[in-house]
């Protein structure tokens, strides 16, 4: 790259996409040499832009926090702005941009001045995000930065954390991947006391902090993140299962699949089989009603528990819609039961 600006505005985005870069590093992938590299470095400084160094073999270039955001070109209010949209944005949970909110996130913690910074903290803590979901687990964005920061600069990370029995320990992991799994976040990292891969639930996190050391990325035990936290999920062993057969398709009913965590599978052309499973008979319950809701469907195996409550809820809906009850054949779909009022445990007898 031979354009002196063009280099030195790639220099400043490769700062600003980490957090620490040695000048060998920079030099090759800015294609230059390490002493032009430097000459660069003298020109962002020039220009006002805060980049500190370290001699030595750990030493390298970091960008530091200034008095300005470059090169957003945002005035303060802007700033502030931006950085209250990515918070609320991460805590919220919104679907499709999870990944890029907090990668937004850790690129401007990184350069906010402290000043606009006080003012972001203020107004986050003066402010509430409403949730419509009494089962979403909220969790502090300064603790989604920090990990973000972790798993980007490949730095370990100190927090205390609370285990689904009660019990809380501290813990020394170096983090891996953030997974947004719903509406509950995760951290996938390798625990350095326990050698060995685990998966954290953000919202049981306390105080987490950077503790200094760097690491070398680890394989994960799992082709991505996501399938070990899912892996992780489904040995959390939901109590009560069920099978179900769909008359749809696989894509008809990807959508319905990923709420209940479910993995489909196709029987034919038309129909495709769904297990689900939950820690409650009721909720079981609840998932066959919103699968029937939406799609013809028979229940091929679930416990006798499951069509007990799937009858009575027959009964109630049938008596709120019509006086009436019409029995159906043995061996409808639980729709036709649904809409004849017959008690699923009574049309399989």
């Amino acid at each position: 790259m031979s354009d002196p600006t063009q280099r030195a505005l790639a220099l400043l985005t490769l700062l600003q996409t980490h957090r620490h870069w040695k000048g060998p590093d920079l030099a090759q992938r800015l294609g230059v040499s390490e002493r032009t590299v430097r000459r660069d470095i003298d020109r962002l400084r020039g220009l006002g832009y805060p980049v500190d160094s370290g001699p030595g073999i750990d030493g390298g270039y970091t960008l530091a926090v200034g008095a300005h955001v470059p090169p957003l070109l945002l005035d303060d209010n802007e700033a502030v702005a931006l950085a209250i949209g990515l918070r609320t944005a991460a805590v919220a949970s919104l679907d499709g941009i999870e990944d890029t909110t907090i990668a937004l996130m850790a690129k401007l913690d990184q350069i906010l001045p402290d000043h606009l910074r006080r003012r972001v903290d203020a107004l986050q803590h003066s402010v509430e995000v409403m949730s419509w979901s009494p089962t979403i687990e909220t969790v502090p964005a300064a603790s989604l930065i920090v990990l973000s920061q972790g798993c980007r600069d490949r730095e370990e990370i100190r927090f205390d954390y609370q285990r689904r029995d009660g019990e809380t320990s501290h813990r020394l992991v170096q983090p891996s991947q953030l997974v947004s799994a719903g509406r509950r976040w995760y951290l996938v990292a390798w625990d350095v006391r326990r050698n060995d891969w685990r998966t954290f639930r953000i919202d049981r996190m306390a105080n987490p902090a950077l503790a200094g050391a760097r690491f070398e990325a680890r394989p994960l035990p799992t082709e991505t993140a996501a399938a070990f936290v899912a892996e992780g999920m489904r040995e959390v062993a939901a109590v009560h299962r069920a099978s179900v057969e769909v008359e749809a398709s696989l894509e008809q009913v990807a959508t319905i699949a990923r709420r209940f965590d479910a993995t489909p599978q196709t029987i034919d052309a038309r129909r495709t089989r769904m297990d689900v499973q939950a820690v409650s008979l009721e909720w079981l319950a609840s998932m066959i009603v919103i699968l029937a809701t939406s799609f013809d469907i028979t229940i091929t195996n679930a416990p006798d528990e499951v069509h007990e409550i799937l009858g009575t809820a027959a009964h109630r809906i049938s008596a709120a819609m019509r006086p009436t009850f019409v029995r159906t054949q043995e061996g409808g779909s639980l729709s036709d039961q649904l809409a004849a009022g017959v008690p699923a445990a009574e049309s399989r007898r």
